[in-house]
Order: structure tokens, then sequence, then C-alpha cells
């Protein structure tokens, strides 16, 4: 499942709402931005993400195995500090990678089932448990990670009164919709860049609508605009949008061979 899941062009929009829902729980996006350059090098922030799910995604296990020990050593020396209280955290606590991977895994099947990507319930069943695997990867115990649909629904449940829009989830919230560029690139954020943030905070579940305070479309208007924009992306040949760098899709086949190629059709 997420080998074909992942090579949709609509897992940038999931990514996107994946970092608006990450930040509504104050102790992860403390230990975020106290952490890291996030808003001078947020672009290059995004595309190491990005690169991590490509590689455990698509790389060998070799190279899945490498990436998550990377993570993992990183993540062990960093520590966050309560402004409030002063207590002192550590970032990589199983409840903090928990709430990162749930948000991440929830938002990518939501964004590509609602944008049409052809899914039976079962599928994405399958899909929520075999991401039990890229949680083992960053640190995670496999066994205390959701593993259908349900656990994952009933995990937001759980976590929901932990969740709150602060200010450093504000933060976030604003440099999502401008995030800093050249000035000659400004009028391409605010047509291009702003609609796709948007689309991606619309998607939010409703829950996240009221902690930001920005009210969303209604539902029905979200998904067809969700499958507007997916349709419009997968028309653009897969192999064109499969050469952005880094390549994984690319090199995999070249690996395995051309009929690895991730397709919708293929999941049945």
């Amino acid at each position: 499942m997420t080998w074909n899941l992942h090579g949709d062009p609509m897992m940038w929009v999931a990514g996107i709402r994946a970092l608006y829902l990450q930040a509504l729980h104050p102790r992860a996006v403390r230990g975020v931005l106290q952490n890291s350059d996030f808003r001078r090098d947020a672009w290059g922030r995004l595309l190491r993400t990005a690169g991590f799910v490509g590689t455990t995604t698509y790389g060998t296990s070799e190279a899945a195995e490498k990436a998550g020990a990377r993570v993992r050593k990183i993540h062990s020396m960093l520590s966050a500090t309560d402004p409030e209280t002063g207590e002192s955290y550590r970032i990589d606590t199983p409840e903090l990678l928990l709430w990162v991977h749930c948000a991440e895994i929830d938002s990518y099947l939501h964004v590509l089932r609602r944008s049409g990507f052809p899914l039976t319930d079962a599928q994405a069943d399958r899909y929520v448990a075999e991401h039990r695997v890229s949680a083992r990867l960053v640190g995670l115990d496999p066994a205390t990670v959701p593993a259908d649909r349900a656990e994952l629904a009933a995990y937001f449940d759980k976590v929901r009164p932990e969740l709150a829009a602060g200010a450093d989830a504000r933060d976030v919230d604003d440099f999502l919709l401008r995030p800093p560029t050249h000035p000659l690139l400004v009028p391409a954020r605010e047509v291009l860049w702003r609609r796709v943030a948007q689309l991606a905070y619309a998607s939010l579940p409703p829950y996240a609508h009221e902690l930001y305070g920005r009210p969303a479309p209604a539902p029905a208007t979200v998904t067809r605009r969700l499958r507007a924009t997916g349709a419009l992306l997968r028309c653009v040949p897969a192999r064109l949008r499969w050469q952005l760098p880094p390549k994984h899709i690319l090199r995999a086949m070249a690996r395995l061979g051309p009929r690895t190629r991730p397709a919708p059709h293929r999941i049945g």
C-alpha cells in the first residue's frame, strides 16, 4: 500500500496538512522550534523530511535502517524547555514520537483518499499497519502504534485534550501561509503556494479549525477542491513528476524493474 500511495502527487498537500496538525501538540511543536532552523531553512527541512519518507518507502532495507538510525541519533541529543514551568524534556519521548507519526499517517491517508485515490477500507487499514515499520525506524515500539484506522481514530480521541494552538502553532501557521522567499517569487507564492496551504488547512479535522480559530469551507466544498486538485496534478506524467530530486522512485524502478512502478491500479 505504501509503495503505491506515496507515488501520488497529493502527498505534498498531505505533508502540509501533517505540519498543521503536528503543530497543535504544544510540546511537540516546541521541540521543533527550539531545536531547528525551521524559520530560516524551512524549505531544507521540508525536503529533508520528504527525503526520509522517500528513503523509507523506496530505498533498500539497508538505506532505510541507516536513515532511521540517523534520525534516532539526532533526536537522542535534543531537548526542549517549557517556558512557563522551566521543565526540560527530551524530544524523543514515545509520547511525542507517536504524535508526529500518527499526524503524518493520518494526513497522508486522509488527503489521498479524499482527493480520489482509490482505496478500500481494508487497504487503508493495511496502509496504517505497514507504517508500524516506519514507526520502529524512528524509535517507537511497533506494538504501541495504531495498526488500523479504528486504532488511529481512538488515539486522536485520547490525545485531543492535550492539543492547543499556542504561540508556536501560530508561528507555524503564519509560516505555512507566507513562507520566506525571494522577492521576485512572492507573486507565485501568493498564487500557488498560498492556495495549496489553504487547501491543506481546510482538510484538517473540525477540532483543528476550532483550535486555530480560522474557519474552513464546508466539507463538501473541501472534498470537491481536493478531488479537482488531485485530478489536475495526476494529469502531469508520473515520470516527469518523479524527475524531481532525489528521484527515489526512479532509482527504485531501476533497481527492481518497471513492473514495480507505483500506481493506484497495482494496489488491487
